[in-house]
């Protein structure tokens, strides 16, 4: 990815956290190692980077309130959402963790919206990926009850910024996570942007994900999400949007010119009836996209593979032009370009000197078969159990189908017996 072509009979090296050489392994200079991984007939590729998920929170509420419009499914998540305690999310988190492992996720963007953020960090120590973890904040409709806590942690982010931003050997960053223009008024917004400036922090959000967003801002203020936040002058190249399906031109231009990133979830977007974004005029304007599964509950799993077939079909159907989004276009939004969406430019791409964060893809399988382009192996049939191998800064953490450091078994049971109670007293 990042724009080279693939490399046939290909070795990579890694030494210290980093890509040392990549190469023909006929053309590379003779070389030793602790250990090498025979991946013949394979594919060693940039691990998935998911530049937009709620993982802890959203693999407690998978499989509930299905077949619901997208305002009353977050209100019913809501009830979930306010009885959840550390321990439930430390288990929902590294659940999480490990079916991204499983499924070649090397890097991800988590947005918390309300909840806590310390388990995920203390799941991190236990399997480490890559992430940016977003602290929510909101100050109004459905989220009106942290409104006090928001502002609390907001005011003093420099102290979380200084205990985790860049955390865990560099792997962990921080963001700003205001949730969304409907959820967070104009103080809440300026201050973010404030905030994030003073500290060289990211913004993380939800933007232009329904008609009810666009209804709710149009009223208040006689503008389009994208417009309001453009003029409190929230919008810039260190900020993610997730969703964007309801822009116009304007919008479209404003979000060029800004430098802002935007991370694409098509499957959740269609099972929400979001509407689908309009990807074909982003491109063209120059507007960044990364690919992204949002979170567990909407999409119902944190498979990539999913993502990358899903979007290249959908937008081919509404566009009626089968060559929008080919093969490499698709792998590269779901690796360097996502990297890019979400400020992590270190990871995404197989470059000498960036992190050692790829996986090995078994492209030798029935459903694959014959096997004529591995790039339309891997766009259209592979699936997240042909992943053998996940490594992240130099470390394996799935050792041929194998997740290492943890005991799937006991982290399912206790997931499964505490959202099991979490669902009868809560609803």
């Amino acid at each position: 990815m990042g724009g080279h072509d693939p490399i046939a009979d290909g070795t990579v090296l890694i030494k210290d956290k980093k890509i040392l050489a990549i190469g023909n392994q006929h053309t590379l200079p003779s070389w030793s190692a602790n250990r090498s991984i025979d991946a013949c007939g394979n594919c060693v590729m940039p691990g998935f980077v998911n530049s937009h998920t709620h993982i802890a929170s959203n693999v407690l509420l998978r499989g509930l309130n299905e077949d619901a419009k997208l305002f009353e499914w977050l209100k019913h998540m809501w009830k979930l959402k306010q009885n959840f305690d550390p321990e439930i999310l430390y288990w929902a988190s590294l659940a999480g963790l490990i079916e991204m492992v499983k499924a070649g996720t090397t890097c991800f963007n988590e947005h918390f919206d309300a909840y806590a953020v310390a388990p995920q960090i203390q799941a991190l120590e236990t399997l480490p990926l890559r992430a940016t973890l977003g602290h929510g904040f909101a100050d109004r409709g459905l989220y009106a009850s942290i409104t006090n806590a928001s502002w609390k942690t907001l005011d003093s982010f420099a102290d979380e910024v200084d205990a985790h931003h860049l955390s865990q050997e560099g792997r962990l960053h921080l963001a700003l996570s205001p949730h969304a223009t409907y959820s967070c008024g104009e103080k809440m917004w300026r201050l973010s942007r404030q905030v994030a400036n003073q500290l060289g922090i990211s913004i993380h959000t939800h933007l232009a994900e329904g008609v009810q967003e666009l209804s709710y801002v149009g009223e208040q203020y006689g503008t389009t999400p994208t417009q309001w936040l453009a003029s409190l002058g929230v919008l810039g190249p260190d900020v993610t949007l997730a969703h964007c399906t309801k822009l116009n031109a304007e919008d479209i231009r404003l979000l060029a010119d800004t430098g802002a990133k935007v991370a694409h979830c098509p499957i959740s977007n269609a099972k929400l009836c979001s509407g689908t974004m309009p990807i074909k005029e982003m491109l063209a304007a120059g507007v960044h996209i990364g690919l992204a599964t949002d979170g567990p509950a909407s999409h119902n799993t944190l498979d990539m593979f999913q993502e990358m077939k899903f979007a290249a079909i959908i937008h081919k159907n509404n566009n009626t032009d089968p060559e929008l989004l080919p093969l490499r276009q698709m792998l590269e939004m779901a690796t360097h370009q996502s990297a890019i969406a979400m400020h992590r430019p270190e990871t995404g791409s197989l470059d000498v000197g960036k992190a050692a964060d790829l996986i090995v893809v078994d492209i030798q399988r029935m459903h694959t078969a014959p096997v004529y382009d591995p790039e339309a192996a891997l766009v259209y049939s592979s699936r997240a159990d042909d992943v053998r191998y996940t490594i992240v800064d130099g470390t394996v953490l799935m050792d041929n189908g194998t997740v290492l450091g943890v005991d799937e078994l006991t982290v399912m049971t206790e997931l499964r017996q505490r959202a099991l109670k979490l669902k009868r007293d809560s609803l």
